[in-house]
């Protein structure tokens, strides 16, 4: 049986992977923390990993890192030192120990960019993230593409997959998703209906799909992006989260003119809309993921972007 090292094993996404691989690997946890874990045969530290104390293993997935800050109330070091430090050494590691096949690292999107050029998101893009998460990111890109291209003997026959999912959710998930929820579902109007923005997102079992078929399959080492086949505008989201909860959607089409004069007094006086919030409510980032479906030969993902939402808001309305 296949033997699997999964970094930020904690995490929504760790614990997603755990529950989906745990019947056809043995799994090995590192983490900040190293409590047991169900389905996890043992959880290490990051001190295992520097006194050589890891088990035998045949790939690395590499989640460990911080996330987004939204609020911007984390220092710009503590990213670098999570996000690019940590995957330095972890990558080091699987360079080292040539027995290991695979490596599949988890960046971002916002590695690439933070607002999409045109009109879809592809990996040959000129990265230019904006903020210490973002550049955090694509520094530990680059210091994988840099080992990669200087010593491409040393990972013959060795997948290297450098992954850039856009927003994921699921059960459990508590990001940015989970806030619109909480406004929708107290029945408060969405008044920017008139803007019609489209965006696409990453259903957790979409990415357990990816990682079991990357797992099993020979693929060219590189970036790919990850998302759902399907790109939402923010009405139809909330129609579909309204829908998931029973209730009826109440999306205002107040006049674009107006809800601009109003970002741009809330900027004077501070209030909760202002020009940056609706900049980021309206824009558009759709992503492609033609890439990563091909390299897996299939045509489509197995769960609709719609339907996979329908099962994350349905998580959030029962608990």
């Amino acid at each position: 049986m296949p033997t699997l090292l999964i970094t930020g094993i904690h995490g929504f996404v760790g614990s997603n992977l755990v529950k989906a691989l745990k019947d056809d690997n043995v799994i090995y946890g590192l983490d900040i923390v190293a409590p047991e874990k169900e389905g996890v045969a043992r959880t290490l530290s990051w001190d295992d990993l520097d006194n050589n104390r890891i088990p035998e293993v045949d790939a690395i997935i590499h989640l460990a890192g911080k996330a987004h800050d939204t609020r911007n109330k984390s220092a710009a070091d503590v990213y670098f030192k999570v996000n690019t430090d940590l995957t330095k050494k972890i990558f080091d590691y699987f360079t080292e120990h040539t027995h290991i096949r695979k490596f599949i690292f988890f960046s971002s999107v916002k590695a690439a960019v933070d607002k999409v050029p045109g009109n879809i998101l592809t990996e040959d893009v000129v990265p230019c993230p904006v903020g210490p998460y973002g550049e955090s990111k694509v520094k530990a890109e680059e210091y994988i593409l840099e080992k990669l291209e200087s010593n491409p003997g040393t990972y013959k026959g060795r997948d290297v997959v450098i992954l850039r999912p856009c927003m994921i959710h699921g059960p459990g998930n508590k990001g940015n998703l989970n806030l619109l929820y909480g406004v929708i579902s107290k029945g408060i109007p969405w008044p920017l209906g008139a803007f019609e923005n489209r965006r696409t997102f990453t259903s957790i079992d979409n990415l357990s799909f990816v990682i079991k078929g990357l797992l099993a399959n020979e693929v060219a080492s590189g970036i790919y992006n990850m998302s759902d086949d399907d790109a939402l505008s923010t009405n139809e989201l909330i129609s579909v989260m309204c829908a998931a909860m029973e209730k009826s959607a109440h999306i205002w089409k107040v006049p674009k003119g107006f809800i601009r004069i109003m970002a741009k007094t809330g900027d004077v006086l501070h209030l909760p809309l202002n020009t940056f919030r609706l900049d980021k409510l309206t824009e558009n980032y759709v992503v492609s993921n033609k890439k990563i479906k091909e390299a897996l030969g299939i045509e489509q993902m197995p769960v609709r972007a719609c339907d996979g939402l329908v099962k994350t808001i349905r998580s959030f309305h029962n608990s």
